[in-house]
Parts: structure tokens; C-alpha cells; sequence
């Protein structure tokens, strides 16, 4: 799925994760979501092939490099870290959910344009043998992604509602209010200031 899918359903992992929803828990919902951004690190391959000034090698290197980190290793590796970082073992849990969620979402729905059903090598590196493939893998830009990415933006837009933080706030926590109090004038919940000159 596209990354914009994973970050929103990483995000709601780590919101869903308890005690991890009270506004100072920043760090926490933060270190859950990149958690289940972390397996496409090694999609960074297409940014270095157009970095060089050729879409061919570019082409290649993400055939050749992406998914090498979609495995169970990778999975535990983040998950250990993460949770000896924030001295949490409900953290390192919700990160090792987010990280398989990610590779169960590529599993689904991350077909490419050429038919070519992305495999995920789990077993990655102890064995090649041992991967996760689904014969009925959607494309990556077919209609249930479309619909995955809209509920999830429409959760996360509710929660933020409740919870006063969106998933802005994991990067700036300014234009995250910002963000979140346009959203609520939209909805009518807020009204506008006045203009200057309805002050007079």
C-alpha cells in the first residue's frame, strides 16, 4: 500500500495502544508509527537511483532492494529498540503490531503495474523459502486501497476531534493545531473571529 495508507494506520496502532493516547505520549505515537513506516526503509533505493539522474537504474534498484526488510528480523529488531527506548513493553508490543500490520497491508494490496504480486521474504536472512504471497493480491492503486486510506483518514480525523492532536503533531506540534482548529471551524464547532471591521 502507499505510504500515506501505512502512516495513517500506523498512526491509529499507536493511538489504540493503552496509555498512549494522552497528548505527552507524543514520543510514544511517534516511535509506534515510524515503526510501521520502518519496513519501507529499504524502498529508499528508487530515491537513490533518480538521485543519480537515471529513472532506469532508479526502476532497478527498488525491483531489486524493496521488501528486503519485510521480514520477521527486521520486525523484532524494531520492536526490541523501540521498546528499550521508551522503557516500555506495550510500546515495543504496539510496534511489533504496526510493523506486521504494514507487511499484511503489502500482502493484500501492493500489486504492481506490471501484474507482478510482491512476495514478502519473512524468513529474510536466516532462509528465502519461508515468505508471505497471496494469489489474490490487489494493484497498489485499486479501489479498496482508495477505500483502506479513506477510513483511516476519517478515523484519525475523528480521533482528533476527541483527542485534540492529529497525526500532524508527530512532526510540528504548531501546524498540527493549527490543521486541527480549520478542521473543527469547517464542522461548525468553532466560530470564526471576527473581522476587523465587525470590531468597530
Amino acid at each position: 500500500m502507499a505510504p500515506a495508507t501505512h502512516l495513517l494506520l500506523s498512526w491509529l496502532v499507536a493511538n489504540a495502544t493503552p496509555g498512549c493516547s494522552a497528548p505527552e505520549r507524543r514520543r510514544e505515537r511517534f516511535v509506534i508509527t515510524a515503526a510501521g513506516l520502518a519496513p519501507d526503509i529499504d524502498g529508499l533505493g528508487l530515491v537513490a537511483g533518480l538521485l543519480t539522474g537515471s529513472w532506469d537504474r532508479a526502476q532497478m534498484w527498488f525491483v531489486e532492494y524493496h521488501h528486503l526488510l519485510h521480514n520477521g528480523l527486521m520486525a523484532a529488531g524494531v520492536a526490541i529498540v523501540a521498546g528499550l527506548w521508551c522503557r516500555s513493553v506495550t510500546v515495543g508490543i504496539a510496534c511489533l503490531v504496526a510493523f506486521h500490520l504494514h507487511l499484511l497491508c503489502d500482502v493484500v494490496g501492493a500489486k504492481g503495474p506490471d501484474g507482478y504480486p510482491w512476495p514478502i521474504p519473512y524468513g529474510l536472512p536466516f532462509t528465502s523459502d519461508w515468505g508471505w504471497i497471496w494469489s489474490g493480491q490487489w494493484a497498489l492503486d485499486a479501489w479498496p486501497n482508495t477505500v483502506i486510506t479513506a477510513v483511516a483518514l476519517v478515523t484519525s480525523m475523528w480521533l482528533a476531534h476527541r483527542r485534540g492532536y492529529w497525526f500532524l503533531d508527530l512532526f510540528n506540534r504548531h501546524y498540527d493545531r493549527r490543521v486541527l482548529a480549520l478542521l473543527r471551524l469547517h464542522a461548525g464547532q468553532v466560530e470564526p473571529a471576527p473581522a476587523a471591521s465587525d470590531q468597530r
